[in-house]
């Protein structure tokens, strides 16, 4: 036994019980004065106080919208007037039969007697004749025609007329049947009656749903709990939570931005779905946590506002403590280039002003910021020391470098500071370049230093005092020359003094130049005599061969070179340096000595005493070695014995006197050069002398 549906639509005028349309006659109940009250009804007792309230009906869907019917409605039907009576009501006096009690004559044309509309009839569509009242039809609503499944229990299904509770379906019979809703839900027995309905929305309230929306946006959850929704409020929790632990603690980055975008976006979710939720809502809370959800949501949206100032604070707090380390390893490593040479410390003085410009300009406002012109301050006295200490040439660099820090930092920052180094700077240019006049190993040397001073400072009051202090340095070491116990050592300085100036400009120290070259001059025949008569002949010979060298034109080139000559000797016989030579030979008769050279390869002979000089003899072409030994005296030795023209021939006009020579041979195939003899002769008045020169072979 099937059912089918019991669907809204109408049925046709010809299928429905009593055979008329559901419209028909809907204009005459208008004009019709209601019918008088059946006595045979009892009167409706009032319901209970514990009875519960029917649910207020639906709103009709309007006509076009989805599911509603397409046909008129039918017409209202006046309300029922329930009854607790069971059993037919009594017939009233002159009563048809089938006619409801005050139903008023004069039916419709084709109303079937005793049909009143709005008023159900005595006799249901579908109902057995000769069936009580109050008692189901054999046929409900919704259920087929030809259904042979006999009357359907009370509280399932249609409702019987008079019996149960108010059901779906078609209206009750006016009189029979409790009132809607009347008697406890689940009366009856089990699995009879409908579930309970459920609970319909409320109406709208904006304050609560703005309410709930602004405690979700606080980040807390708050209006989840008010909701009880849970899943929602462990959401929000997790999300602050997360955004705390990537938040905390705060640094210089801060929160990234992706992190701050997603977790606005889900507050901003929170708060429309909360108001979405909260709109029609029933709390389960007490009249005076609504009245207080409002405002404690409009104070509770401080806590984000809050929060993100607390963390601006500490992120600003956080870059404060950055900058300040910053501002820290700069000053170590100014501290560190202290006792360092400027060159080596340079590196680590250029970080940190890097430091510094950036700390000054980008973060001017900071703490960080603020130090730096202090810093600036000490920076320029540490690189300044060395000239407070009077290391002038030590001092140059770092000024320099100070000088110079207008086209690397900025200026504004700066300030006036480098314009202050440039006294000091000029000051120790001056002092470094006159200390290094005359000072061979100087570095820098003095002209560098004075070439400097000259070209960045022409008109400071140290420039002019340059040349002064040139010419100066000349005189002090001339006469350091004349009376001085170290010659030798004055010449070097004169020297390097010469080397000064000439590197100087011209036109300001051209005399200067000359002063000098004659200072050196003077100087390095001084070096020389002092030599030889400290017994330095090797130095003293060298010296005065190269002066010579140098100055031929001067007046004491030919003392010089018989100073050389007689130093030469000396240092192979010292007897010879007893004395230094004269610079004019003695006047008086000379004597004739002629010099013959009777041996392989030339030979060159110095001579020294009255007067000193040397002559160089040609090789002899058939002159060979004398055999010698040690028992052979060499006064046996015939030599230059053969003709006069065989032997070269030299001839010396020596005044009186003992004079020492020096015969150096030059080497040949048969003889070693560099052989030298060392002999002595006494030169007399009216006299002629001959010197044979010969080389014995030692066998």
């Amino acid at each position: 036994m099937g059912e089918e549906p019991n669907d809204a639509r109408p049925e046709p005028a010809d299928r429905i019980p009593d055979g008329h349309a559901p419209n028909q006659d809907q204009d005459q109940d208008r004009h019709r004065s209601p019918a008088p009250p059946d006595p045979r009804v009892a009167p409706v007792p009032e319901a209970p106080p514990w009875a519960p309230v029917p649910p207020a009906d639906r709103a009709p869907e309007p006509p076009g919208s989805p599911g509603a019917p397409t046909t008129p409605p039918p017409p209202a039907q006046p309300p029922a007037t329930p009854t607790l009576a069971f059993g037919p009501p009594p017939q009233a006096s002159g009563q048809q039969p089938g006619q409801a009690s005050g139903q008023p004559s004069g039916q419709a044309p084709g109303q079937p007697p005793g049909h009143q509309p709005g008023q159900a009839s005595a006799h249901q569509p579908g109902q057995t004749p000769g069936q009580p009242f109050g008692q189901a039809a054999a046929h409900t609503p919704g259920q087929p025609p030809d259904d042979p499944s006999g009357a359907v229990p009370v509280g399932a299904g249609a409702a019987a007329s008079g019996y149960g509770f108010p059901q779906s379906g078609p209206a009750t019979a006016p009189g029979y049947g409790p009132p809607p809703g009347y008697g406890p839900p689940g009366y009856g027995p089990p699995g009879y009656g409908p579930p309970p309905p459920a609970q319909p929305p409320g109406p709208a309230n904006p304050a609560q749903a703005a309410a709930i929306a602004l405690l979700n946006l606080s980040g807390l959850g708050l209006g989840y709990v008010l909701l009880r929704q849970w899943i929602g409020a462990a959401l929000c929790w997790l999300a602050t939570a997360a955004l705390l632990v990537v938040a905390l603690p705060a640094d210089v980055d801060g929160v990234p931005v992706g992190v701050l975008v997603g977790y606005g976006v889900l507050l901003l979710a929170a708060a429309a779905d909360g108001f979405r939720r909260g709109l029609r809502a029933t709390l389960r809370v007490g009249a005076a946590v609504r009245r207080l959800a409002l405002p404690l949501a409009l104070v509770l949206l401080a806590v984000p506002a809050g929060g993100s100032l607390a963390y601006g604070a500490a992120r600003e707090e956080a870059r404060e403590e950055a900058l300040l380390a910053r501002l820290t390893v700069a000053d170590e490593r100014v501290k560190s280039g202290q006792g360092l040479l400027f060159d080596r410390a340079e590196p680590l003085y250029r970080l940190a002003l890097a430091t510094y410009q950036e700390l000054g300009t980008k973060h001017a406002g900071s703490r960080a910021g603020k130090l730096v012109p202090a810093r600036l301050d000490a920076y320029y006295a540490q690189l300044s020391a060395p000239y407070d200490k009077k290391d002038f040439c030590k001092a140059v660099a770092p000024l320099k470098h100070l000088r110079g820090l207008p086209g690397t930092v900025d200026k504004d920052l700066l300030g006036a500071r480098p314009a202050k180094t440039d006294e000091p700077l000029a000051e120790s240019l001056y002092g470094c370049g006159t200390a290094a006049l005359g000072v061979q190993t100087a570095e820098p040397p003095a002209e560098k230093s004075l070439n400097e001073l000259l070209d960045t400072f022409p008109q400071s009051p140290q420039a002019t005092r340059v040349e002064p202090a040139v010419r100066e340095a000349i005189k002090t070491r001339s006469a350091a020359v004349d009376g001085g116990a170290v010659p030798c050592g004055t010449v070097v300085e004169l020297r390097a003094l010469r080397s000064s100036v000439d590197a100087l400009p011209d036109a300001t120290f051209a005399g200067a130049s000359r002063e000098t070259a004659a200072a050196v001059e003077k100087g390095d025949f001084a070096c020389g005599t002092s030599q030889f008569r400290s017994k330095e002949f090797g130095d003293a010979a060298t010296t005065m061969t190269q002066f010579a060298k140098d100055y031929p034109n001067s007046p004491k080139a030919a003392h010089a070179r018989s100073i050389a000559i007689a130093a030469e000797i000396a240092d192979e016989e010292p007897e010879a340096g007893k004395s230094l030579p004269p610079a004019k030979a003695p006047g008086g008769a000379r004597m004739v000595m002629v010099v013959s050279n009777d041996g392989p390869g030339s030979v060159e002979l110095l001579y020294t005493g009255p007067t000193t000089g040397k002559i160089t003899l040609n090789a002899c072409a058939t002159c060979t070695k004398y055999p010698s030994s040690v028992f052979l005296d060499p006064k046996k030795v015939k030599a230059c014995t053969g003709p006069a023209s065989k032997y070269p021939k030299a001839t010396l006009l020596l005044p009186a006197g003992n004079y020492h020579f020096l015969q150096k041979r030059a080497g040949t195939s048969t003889s070693t050069g560099g052989d030298t003899k060392i002999s002595k002769t006494k030169i007399e008045p009216n006299y002629s002398y001959t010197n044979c020169l010969y080389v014995t072979s030692g066998f």
